[in-house]
């Protein structure tokens, strides 16, 4: 079934470390080989085998009206035959900021960039440039990419300080990040006061992606808001997995929160290499040329991926009853699935954001990442290969939310209900039968 993946997988390992050029691809939190994919088209993937697959990982987010967009292929193609690259300004630079300014509340100015992670790191550094500070906040299960800064283990007790949870991050910048608890503001409060004067930044995932899904509790973000203002630190939302998916504007439009900074990242660029931070005018314009904090990257503003950016995010401008289609496709696949479990007396819980979706084989509620970390890790490897054998391809991870895209058919949700069915009855019968 897997024949060519396979294949495919020990080639790779001998010229990719792991095979993989990023970590989870690996399927080493689920077991088994990796599914190589060739091409995609709405709500489907094709593998190299010839299987196919409904997705609900849309390459993390990006896909909200689902692969190979007719607009957005057309916009790439006829951006392709001008240059793939110029590495100096262009008009669609302009519009694409100016699109992207309309939508999302706050944003004075934006600069590209060519990730998510390099945003998050450029707007750690602006923020640090401005305040003139070096320590940050961040939070426990939040992920804002492999940056140094980002790298950081919680510290236990009573420790201030996380450490580094990666070889080749130094202790040193270790000591300038902070962790707290996710939804937890005294956490938040208890840090500040041990470091007063010294935080230049809170980021945080306003909407946890990569413990799941985790919203943040009632007045969570509000009360980050105020401390941040209280305490001269610049607030950060760290929107590259829910900017523009949940609403057009973002978490900060779905809460009416307003953070100093926001960073992007491929959805604006309709899957494409991409990111952007943007934010208010007086701290922007501390970065380089217009002020002294350096940041730069040849292929910032890339004419593929603005092209591709501006005609996925001008449909969603123009056409808000997306999410609303959304809405109702991922509320009903929460529903029937929890139908399911409870048929089959399967622990487990759901979060869920729009069409943002985490399943937690635990007891929840989950709101953070000790709730989170309780999840049935060894049941959800189980169940994620069974629903691939029925051909549903599920985040390779526990730890992951789902994403839908309106691409997405009823006809398709409903294979995906019978597909958890059928593979809990399964997986119950082998536990049964070892027993």
């Amino acid at each position: 079934m897997y024949e060519k993946s396979e294949v495919l997988f020990k080639r790779a390992q001998q010229f990719i470390p792991g095979g993989v050029n990023s970590p989870v691809r690996a399927f080493k939190a689920v077991g088994g080989t990796p599914v190589f994919f060739e091409r995609a088209e709405g709500s489907v993937l094709y593998d190299a085998d010839g299987n196919s697959y409904i997705d609900y990982v849309g390459s993390w987010g990006p896909m909200l009206l689902g692969h190979a967009w007719p607009p957005v292929v057309k916009a790439v193609q006829d951006a392709a035959a001008r240059s793939t690259s110029f590495g100096a300004p262009t008009e669609l630079e302009i519009e694409l900021a100016e699109l992207i300014q309309q939508m999302v509340p706050g944003l004075d100015k934006v600069r590209m960039v060519n990730s998510g992670t390099e945003a998050c790191m450029s707007a750690i550094r602006v923020a640090r440039g401005y305040t003139e500070r070096d320590k940050i906040i961040k939070f426990e299960g939040n992920y804002h990419g492999h940056g140094d800064s980002f790298l950081i283990k919680a510290g236990s007790g009573a420790m201030t300080f996380g450490t580094p949870s990666s070889p080749g991050v130094t202790k040193g910048t270790a000591q300038d990040t902070l962790t707290a608890n996710f939804n937890d503001i005294e956490d938040v409060k208890r840090l500040f006061a041990e470091n007063k004067g010294q935080v230049a930044a809170l980021i945080i995932e306003p909407i946890a992606g990569n413990m799941g899904c985790v919203p943040p509790a009632d007045g969570f973000l509000q009360g980050l808001r105020d401390i941040c203002t209280a305490e001269g630190a610049i607030l950060i939302f760290d929107e590259v997995m829910c900017g523009f998916r949940v609403a057009p504007g973002g978490a900060q439009q779905l809460y009416g929160v307003q953070a100093d900074l926001v960073t992007f990242g491929k959805i604006i660029g309709a899957g494409l290499p991409v990111g952007a931070y943007g934010g208010k005018e007086e701290i922007m314009n501390v970065v380089s040329p217009v002020g002294p904090v350096y940041q730069a990257g040849t292929l910032s503003g890339n004419p593929l991926a603005m092209s591709a950016g501006l005609a996925l995010l001008s449909e969603l401008h123009k056409n808000p009853s997306v999410y609303e289609e959304l809405e109702h496709k991922t509320a009903h696949l929460e529903e029937w699935l929890h139908r399911v479990f409870k048929h089959h007396e399967i622990t487990h819980s759901f979060n869920r954001v729009g069409s943002m979706l985490g399943i937690f084989f635990c007891e929840g509620p989950v709101t953070d990442f000790e709730s989170c970390a309780k999840t049935d890790v060894e049941f959800f490897g189980k169940f994620f290969h069974g629903m691939l054998k029925r051909g549903v391809y599920l985040p390779p991870s526990a730890f992951e939310s789902l994403f839908l895209s309106n691409a997405i058919t009823q006809v398709q949700l409903d294979h995906t209900v019978n597909a958890a069915d059928e593979t809990v009855e399964e997986l119950i019968q082998q536990a049964q039968h070892k027993g």
